[in-house]
């Protein structure tokens, strides 16, 4: 098991690695959200995190404000959010959420990606109840952070867990308390370097070495299209 988790682990950092296709996926989120809620970051929480999450990638300003300026051109009205759902490798489910002008390409794309593996797309909504959808923050663990202290403090605006890790904070609550969780970790001037909605799977599964090389095979292949904003399994 041990080697498996190893395997995981390089695997996702080597996934996590390509700033290439990092950075036209984090304007093509810029771009969503200020199409659906306006262009002042101040005015749209939704276009504030998604700026945040690019920063915290080191995406230069001047790419953040062409992603914002294209919303206000007339291909904008063609970008829209889609999800799909399907099943790999072994079993695996996958949820694939997409932000695309054109779902008919996307849809075709990334239904080849699952067959090509063996899988297929399940109807849309099928594997809703095997994800939770959780709202989580990251930031820098100070030397004056308490976090049994911080805890307490958030666990009003919905907390469900937080965490320390590699000396960074994770914060997590259910994603219907984003808002509220934003807002107190605002109000206790605490600069939050990433913040996002993720599915984690109720049920996770174990897969074999050999099985995760297979299903990393087609996660990487869905992972490099352009229009595949986060990709969410049931690996454990």
């Amino acid at each position: 098991m041990g080697r498996a988790f190893e395997y995981r682990r390089a695997a996702k950092e080597k996934r996590w690695d390509k700033m290439s296709k990092l950075f036209p996926k984090l304007a093509k989120a810029i771009t969503v959200a200020a199409k659906e809620g306006g262009t002042d970051p101040d005015m749209n929480a939704k276009l504030r995190t998604a700026i945040q999450n690019a920063k915290a990638e080191n995406m230069p300003k001047d790419n953040i404000d062409a992603a914002i300026k294209r919303a206000e051109g007339k291909d904008a009205d063609a970008y829209v959010e889609v999800n799909y759902e399907g099943k790999g490798p072994h079993g695996v489910l996958v949820f694939v959420e997409c932000a695309t002008d054109n779902t008919t390409r996307t849809v075709a794309n990334v239904k080849s990606y699952f067959n090509k593996a063996g899988g297929g797309l399940v109807p849309t909504g099928s594997l809703e109840f095997m994800f939770n959808r959780n709202a989580v923050f990251e930031f820098d663990k100070t030397d004056e952070m308490d976090l049994e202290e911080l805890e307490l403090e958030l666990i009003d605006a919905g907390i469900e867990e937080i965490e320390e890790r590699d000396e960074k904070v994770f914060v997590y609550g259910d994603y219907t308390n984003f808002g509220t969780i934003s807002s107190a970790l605002d109000g206790l001037n605490i600069e939050v370097t990433k913040a996002n909605l993720q599915r984690f799977p109720t049920t996770p599964v174990e897969f074999s070495e050999e099985q995760l090389e297979e299903i990393e095979k087609m996660l990487d292949k869905i992972e490099d299209d352009d229009d595949v904003q986060a990709v969410y399994t049931n690996i454990s």
